[in-house]
């Protein structure tokens, strides 16, 4: 089978990019960091273009697509380290919401697609600390155990009290949360919710896989910007061949990552067999490679690569962030083995 992305998708992609591009520069990015918040007016004129109503039907208001159409979006918000929980928000709630009951969808899925509502997501026996989002955020998707085993609860901001944690990368706004689960925020229980959650875990791979990848070209970028203007001995040090091997072995680590994460997003839509595994090689291969990238572009940059006048510091913070979320690239793995093991038995 040949895979390609439609001239829509590409299209969609090269739209939100212009966009990020003016409107989430580094300088957006400082201030960020200066005064974190879930919703600003880049989240607004996100959802003006359809992005935080993508994976939100067409009767609440959204684009009614899926995870497929929305890898290239998430690898761009990756590549400007986005603030704003695009993947809590468009990769996560809204397709949980949208098979829930009609109650919880009709309260929540039109306010994101119209950019009313930022999400924050906490899926996980006993997952209540460092829950990225949690700072700010309008909803909370929260697992609980109750009489029939696993819940999963869609509960407003007003029924959690965040603390917030420190982070590597603040404008991710982390927060330790605490609720009392009630019987009118179940979205799903028991078996359901345990598939639920599943499928919440595996498009959380894919969908911060996503991210590292556009993380990872950036870093690449800003590194070989800068090794044609740094001059050592008279040259630019990117003519020297170390320099290039260190880029080079980045860019194909990089380009080996790509195919792997639009596959698991392929799976994951069509809802294709062994799509949990494809989306545990995909956050594994792009933790890889994002981890690469940030090692290398900071050996090229030297020392300065972070310090606060360097751009670098900003991209770096969010890999190593994203590297470890959702699990990291050594629980991907065994994630991977274990299945195949039990495919084998």
């Amino acid at each position: 089978m040949r895979f390609a992305f439609s001239d829509q998708q590409l299209e969609f992609r090269d739209a939100v990019r212009q966009v990020l591009d003016k409107e989430c520069t580094t300088d957006h990015l400082r201030a960020a960091y200066a005064a974190p918040a879930a919703r600003t007016p880049r989240w607004a004129t996100l959802a003006d273009l359809g992005v935080t109503g993508l994976t939100v039907p067409e009767d609440h208001g959204g684009l009614g697509l899926d995870g497929l159409d929305l890898v290239l979006l998430l690898e761009e918000s990756g590549r400007v380290a986005l603030p704003e929980p695009l993947v809590e928000t468009t990769a996560l709630a809204a397709p949980l919401l949208a098979g829930a009951g009609r109650e919880h969808a009709d309260a929540w899925l039109a306010p994101i697609a119209g950019g009313g509502v930022a999400a924050a997501v906490g899926i996980g026996p006993g997952v209540t600390a460092g829950i990225a989002g949690a700072q700010g955020a309008d909803l909370f998707l929260l697992e609980a155990t109750g009489a029939d085993g696993t819940e999963l609860h869609a509960v407003p901001a007003s029924d959690v009290a965040a603390e917030p944690v420190p982070s590597l990368d603040p404008t991710r706004r982390l927060a330790t949360v605490r609720w009392d689960p009630r019987p009118d925020t179940v979205v799903a229980s028991g078996e359901d919710a345990r598939s639920a959650a599943d499928a919440v875990r595996a498009r959380a791979a894919v969908a911060t896989a996503a991210q590292l990848l556009g993380l990872a070209d950036r870093m690449i970028t800003l590194a070989a910007d800068y090794a044609r203007e740094r001059t050592q001995f008279g040259r630019p040090i990117g003519s020297f061949q170390a320099v290039k091997h260190l880029l080079a072995g980045a860019q194909v680590q990089l380009e080996f990552a790509r195919p792997v994460v639009y596959g698991a997003a392929w799976a994951g839509a069509r809802d294709a067999p062994g799509a949990a595994r494809l989306a545990s090689m995909a956050k594994a291969t792009a933790s890889d490679a994002a981890t690469e990238a940030a090692r290398v572009s900071l050996q090229v940059h030297g020392a300065i690569g972070y310090t606060w006048e360097c751009d670098l510091h900003l991209f770096l913070k969010r890999a190593w962030a994203l590297a470890a979320a959702w699990g990291d690239a050594g629980h991907h793995r065994s994630l991977v083995l274990g299945s195949l093991v039990e495919d084998r038995a």
